[in-house]
């Protein structure tokens, strides 16, 4: 008879001075309740053979292997409410003293007086006291089928002691416990795929896999997949190719000598497992922990194979079978050991459109073999988990399109614009959305200068973040072209309303010059920037709150403000600042005050580390606050000194390159860079000569002096220059190729008034920054 000991979410009970294996199941093996049974069973068959005082000496063995398998007492294991009698076993003799109207669990009683049951027939056991569901425990596994109650099949109708009668006759010992049997079947059907579906990733379902069967259903289990594992409609190319993912297996019975006092007084291990002490465990092909097993760990499945053969036919097969027989050593290796008879059952995994993989489950000698009803349950474990692993699969490659789309969207590293340090922040709203509609951008502008941009479109999902890769892009291609932060975000708010009626978003433009140590800002909705001074104050910036991108139809206003020296500029989007437990006034003053309580730790002559402040700003966050995406720039104001730099004024005309060599020339002298008078000299000439050319109104000369010597030439020529490589017969074309080979890094940038080409030049005895 097939038995469905209880299956348990987490580790098995185990005896006092025990513990758990590497699995996590419990340390009394299935193999070891087996040997017990067979070992009551097999003593009560002697008894009834015995003169009286052998069989009273016998069913005091049978009463204490019976204490041994199902009381448990101090021992801890599991005690079965009910033992189902297993058709063909011999009846054990009455125990003295004993109600012959209940008679002991899993065994029929004889009456020597010829009673109800007939002269020397067996009385009906009697019923359950509890229904059904009494076999579900807890966590939704199962106990020992026909292990609630005092007897196989429970006392009838009428009474504890009357004959059960179905349709005016007695209904058979065996039909009952078939039925029993198919009822705890089902039920561990059930309660396996429910272990199974609650995994969420592929090592959960597999594990779920596992530990739903082993040692409930089998007492070794291995589960290979496909290697990689096919996504959706994917066809993939080359071989196919199994790789043993995980296994699980029953620890064997020598681990469990340490308990054998506490199974009782007249049962011990020995006695249960034979006279070598241990149990039969020689063809339980597992016979060292994970990692260090005897089966394959790689398999290609040859085309018109066996094992291909038998992964085609879906179903279920028997390891004696002749498909099983040949598919088997080229599934697990040529010199796996495998259990004979019908102790081992071959599952394909098939998913939704294709097999995925196969589990192969292992019973050990020492328990029943597998039998044709065993096949079913078999295939419902095996599709619940191939459709969970695709699920998972489908899952996976989900959560990878929302990390990409996360990094495609946010920039992966900020600029190193000249006077100007920056440092971001990114946390997702959750694990499970890590994807949402908050971003940040720094970009270089003409003139040294730099835009900073936040923004937070409604919502977390996938469209959110789509929407907002639009806006950003949006932004940079407007920061391009040089416009005012009023007019970018109006343009924003037209682009909002191109995408959708409902597409609205909270975005703050500012553009720091640090030339003129001033920022020039505009918001749409969103919450106002926090500046904190050198001397420690915090301060929260006073500028027109404005309405939110896709409103449509609002003006937007900018206001311009001192941007001193040493001072950090916060951005930020709502979720650092609002919650559930505050608003949003109540979170900026917070946000405030921490800003200035970690100026004065850091002290009041030196502005705090810009890594180490973003990483104190986010520490303000307890439990309950984390209930949308955050977005944090800040940007820590440095400037260019007066000193630093060098402007002029330059008519159009064909001296203008002239005047401005002699220019660079005596700025170098003052700056004490004589060593760079002439490949300056020469890059000026070519690009001021490119300038002139095209301009009808002065040209400006700009020289910068700070980690580098920078030079910006603009005009009023709306067209970039391009370089390209002149032929021998042409007379110019050779300007910009001069300026590639020799500076540091040079471009054109497009303003709304013209364009501005710039090159850079490394000061001598400083290493180069890219």
């Amino acid at each position: 008879m097939t038995e469905y000991p209880t299956s348990q979410e987490g580790p098995q009970p185990v005896a006092s001075g025990g513990g758990t294996d590497e699995a996590g199941h419990g340390k009394a093996p299935i193999a070891a309740a087996e040997a017990v049974r067979t070992h009551a069973a097999a003593t009560g068959a002697a008894a009834s053979a015995e003169p009286d005082g052998a069989a009273a000496a016998a069913a005091s063995d049978a009463r204490a292997a019976r204490s041994a398998a199902g009381a448990g007492g101090s021992a801890g294991l599991p005690r079965p409410r009910r033992n189902a009698a297993v058709p063909g076993e011999v009846p054990a003799a009455a125990e003295p003293g004993r109600d012959a109207a209940r008679p002991r669990p899993g065994a029929t009683t004889r009456d020597p007086a010829a009673g109800a049951g007939g002269p020397g027939g067996a009385v009906e056991p009697p019923r359950p006291r509890g229904d059904s569901d009494d076999l579900v425990d807890e966590d939704g596994g199962l106990t020992a089928p026909g292990a609630s109650g005092d007897g196989a099949a429970g006392t009838g109708a009428h009474g504890a002691g009357g004959a059960g009668r179905h349709g005016g006759g007695a209904v058979p010992v065996g039909e009952v416990s078939a039925a029993r049997r198919e009822g705890d079947r089902l039920r561990f059907v059930g309660a396996a795929t429910r272990r199974i579906a609650r995994g969420i990733d592929l090592d959960e379902i597999v594990l779920g896999l596992c530990r739903a069967t082993v040692p409930t259903f089998s007492d070794a289990i291995l589960v290979y997949l496909r290697d990689p594992l096919p996504v959706g409609d994917e066809r993939p190319l080359g071989p196919v190719v199994l790789r043993l993912r995980r296994t699980d297996r029953l620890r064997p019975i020598d681990d469990l000598t340490d308990i054998s006092s506490t199974i009782g007084a007249g049962m011990d291990l020995a006695g249960a497992a034979g006279a070598t002490g241990e149990l039969d465990f020689s063809q339980l092909p597992l016979v060292g922990p994970q990692g260090d097993l005897p089966a394959a760990e790689l398999c290609e499945i040859r085309p018109g194979g066996a094992l291909a053969e038998v992964l085609r036919g879906v179903r279920p097969v028997f390891g004696s079978s002749a498909a099983a027989k040949a598919a088997l050593p080229e599934l697990l290796g040529v010199d796996h050991p495998l259990p004979g008879g019908n102790r081992a059952v071959l599952a394909p995994l098939r998913g939704r459109r294709r097999v995925i993989g196969a589990a192969v489950f292992l019973r050990s000698p020492e328990r029943p073999a597998f039998e044709q009803n065993d096949l079913l349950v078999a295939a419902q474990l095996a599709t619940h988990t191939a459709l969970g692993i695709d699920k998972a699969v489908l899952y996976g490659r989900e959560a990878y399109i929302a990390d990409e789309l996360q990094r495609t969207m946010l920039p992966d590293s900020l600029p190193q614009p000249t006077g100007v340090r920056l440092a971001s922040r990114y946390l997702p709203a959750a694990e499970t959305a890590r994807v949402g509609g908050d971003w940040y951008d720094a970009i270089p502008l003409p003139g040294s200068r730099v835009a900073l941009v936040v923004g937070d479109v409604m919502g977390h999902s996938m469209t959110s973040a789509a929407i907002m890769g639009q806006l950003r892009t949006t932004a940079q291609t407007l920061a391009q072209l040089d416009l005012p932060p009023a007019e970018v975000l109006h343009h924003l708010d037209e682009q909002a309303q191109r995408l959708g009626s409902d597409r609205m978003a909270t975005c703050l433009y500012a553009v720091y010059d640090p030339v003129a140590h001033r920022i020039t800002i505009a918001n749409a909705g969103h919450p106002p920037p926090v500046l904190l001074h050198l001397g420690g104050r915090a301060e929260v910036l006073r500028v027109p709150p404005g309405a939110p991108i896709g409103v449509g139809g609002v003006d937007f206003e900018a206001v311009e403000l001192d941007a001193p020296a040493g001072g950090t500029l916060l951005l930020y989007t709502d979720g650092l600042v609002e919650s559930r437990l505050r608003d949003v006034w109540t979170g900026i003053e917070q946000l405030r005050e921490r800003l200035a309580t970690t100026a004065q730790l850091t002290g009041l002559d030196h502005p705090p580390p810009l890594e180490a402040l973003c990483d104190d700003v986010l520490d303000m966050l307890g439990p309950g606050d984390r209930d949308d995406d955050i977005a944090l720039l800040a940007a820590r104001f440095d400037g260019i000194a007066p000193s630093d730099v060098a402007y002029w004024f330059l008519d159009p005309e064909e001296t203008a390159p002239g005047r401005a060599r002699r220019f660079a020339r005596r700025a170098l002298t003052r700056w004490g860079l004589e060593e760079l008078s002439d490949s300056l000299e020469l890059l000026v000439s070519e690009v001021v000569t490119n300038a002139v050319r095209y301009a009808e109104r002065p040209v400006t000369l700009r020289l910068l002096r700070t980690d580098v010597l920078r030079c910006e030439v603009g005009d009023d020529s709306p067209q970039l220059p391009r370089q390209r490589r002149a032929r021998d017969t042409d007379e110019g074309g050779r300007g910009l190729f001069l300026v590639n080979r020799m500076a540091r890094r040079w471009g054109a940038t497009r303003l709304s008034s013209g364009k501005v080409v710039w090159f850079e030049l490394s000061l001598p005895g400083r290493p180069e920054r890219r």
